[in-house]
């Protein structure tokens, strides 16, 4: 059973020791047409904290954490085997409803990408649509707390109508996250979220990470190995659509066992 599979993870502040596995995936495999993107993946990811896929480019890294929502079946001509279990449930059987499975993993991508509506708007959306709210006024209370929680609540409350679209860069992804947690997930995935941020930016979503990773499962895409060893508990290398290895960040970036991880984190290809 997933709650026997435990992961004794690093020290972090808040303390993510012992967390049982959230998501495990089993020999998954996924190809665009006659191309394999990945193979044979086997990973399990902890409950709550950050979990970093790092890599180099096409090494596979987007496309698996795409598997854990679905997106991959957006894409007309890819196929994916496997299976990907979350909480003992299998997500690819054809009974699960996507719909409600997105609901329950937030997604932030590498260029933020706000609604063409106000501030407000952006993050009631999804709680709208999902029925979460009751009244206007609890309405209003989701939208205000998930921006307290996002860090940006202090930054725009005197301007809750104006198009979200008119807040800068870092603004704008920490909106997109507050949109993403709005619906109350369980798990939030994060594809290059800072690539497009300056490093004030950067260190501030950075910073929020680490204290939404108090509550949600987040999984993070990064070209930068530097961000990985400041944000994750765990990592795993991916490399030419295979899964080299993972675990504790700090036994991945000082102690790897492969050769092909050492040779990418001290810079001899990649």
């Amino acid at each position: 059973m997933d709650a026997q599979v435990k992961f004794s993870l690093r020290d972090a502040p808040h303390e993510m020791i012992e967390r049982a596995v959230k998501v495990r995936a089993e020999n998954v495999n996924v190809f665009y047409g006659a191309k394999q993107a990945l193979k044979d993946v086997n990973v399990g990811i902890p409950e709550r904290g950050v979990m970093a896929f790092i890599g180099p480019s096409g090494c596979g890294k987007t496309t698996f954490l795409r598997c854990i929502n679905r997106m991959n079946d957006t894409i007309a001509i890819a196929k994916v085997t496997g299976r990907i279990v979350i909480d003992g449930e299998n997500i690819n059987d054809r009974k699960v409803d996507v719909v409600e499975l997105r609901s329950r993993i937030g997604m932030v991508f590498q260029k933020p990408n706000p609604f063409p509506k106000s501030i407000f708007e952006n993050v009631a959306y999804g709680p709208r649509i999902h029925g979460l709210a009751t009244s206007k006024s609890a309405l209003e209370e989701i939208v205000v707390s998930s921006l307290k929680r996002a860090g940006l609540f202090d930054e725009v409350k005197e301007r809750l109508h104006d198009a979200g679209t008119g807040l800068s860069g870092g603004q704008q992804q920490r909106l997109c996250i507050a949109r993403a947690i709005a619906v109350e997930p369980e798990i939030i995935l994060m594809d290059e979220p800072c690539s497009a941020l300056d490093p004030i930016a950067t260190a501030r979503i950075e910073e929020l990470m680490e204290e939404l990773a108090k509550i949600y499962t987040i999984v993070i895409v990064t070209h930068s190995m530097q961000q990985a060893a400041r944000v994750s508990q765990r990592t795993a290398f991916f490399h030419l659509g295979n899964l080299v290895e993972d675990g504790p960040t700090d036994v991945i970036f000082n102690n790897p066992k492969d050769k092909r991880t050492q040779d990418y984190i001290t810079g001899r290809f990649g």
